[in-house]
């Protein structure tokens, strides 16, 4: 189950899921269709073993993987999540010299 801590105006808040949209794919489909316009972690949580952990550099690098198959132009504000969690910019071209 993947829960995702997005940044409202208000405040930060824990976005509300069906139970049924908690899976890992149904997240990062989430994601890149702009369902989550400012996201700040993700926390994977399995109750039946009875664990949780910080998920979001594993959603990063997947948003990353698949923005660059893709080919997608994604928003300022999920650019910005992975960029934080991976700790470097991401679609920047070099220069070729």
């Amino acid at each position: 189950m993947y829960l995702a801590l997005e940044d409202f105006s208000s405040g930060a808040a824990w976005r509300e899921a069906d139970e049924d949209r908690t899976d890992f794919r149904t997240l990062i489909s989430d994601f890149l269709t702009g369902l989550y316009d400012h996201p700040l972690r993700v926390v994977a949580f399995n109750p039946l073993d009875g664990w949780s952990r910080d998920a979001s550099e594993d959603v990063a690098q997947e948003l990353e993987r698949r923005i660059g198959i893709e080919d997608r132009e994604i928003p300022d504000a999920l650019k910005d999540f992975i960029e934080a969690q991976l700790g470097r910019k991401i679609g920047v071209q070099l220069k070729q010299i």
